[in-house]
């Protein structure tokens, strides 16, 4: 159980997030059984900014985010116990769901 990753375009492949940076991304977030979408940055017109590795996302995040480069566009394919687990998210994630992120690292510390 975990945290997938396949890249869908290849970041610089030199500048890599670690624990404690402040990291700017874009997302789409979808229910890996059925495609449906519950979340998505993009939809909002703006970018989503949080620290990585603090907890502050979910542990599929933490741990699939760490091994993007910047400008890597990639799917993290997350497990329940990576994702929200038994308790669901929101109303719109059931307990117990896999997930898909569409996720692009747009920056590092800025």
């Amino acid at each position: 159980m975990g945290v997938t990753k396949d890249i869908i375009t290849p970041g610089d492949g030199t500048t890599y997030p670690k624990a404690g940076d402040k990291l700017t991304m874009h997302y789409i977030g979808t229910l890996a059984s059925n495609g449906n979408k519950f979340d998505a940055s993009r939809d909002r017109g703006r970018p989503f900014s949080f620290t990585i590795g603090v907890g502050q996302v979910i542990k599929g995040w933490d741990e699939g985010v760490m091994t993007m480069s910047v400008g890597e566009k990639a799917i993290l394919h997350i497990t329940s116990d990576y994702g929200y687990g038994r308790q669901g998210a929101g109303g719109v994630i059931p307990p117990n769901a896999d997930l898909d992120f569409e996720v692009e690292l747009l920056g590092i510390n800025g």
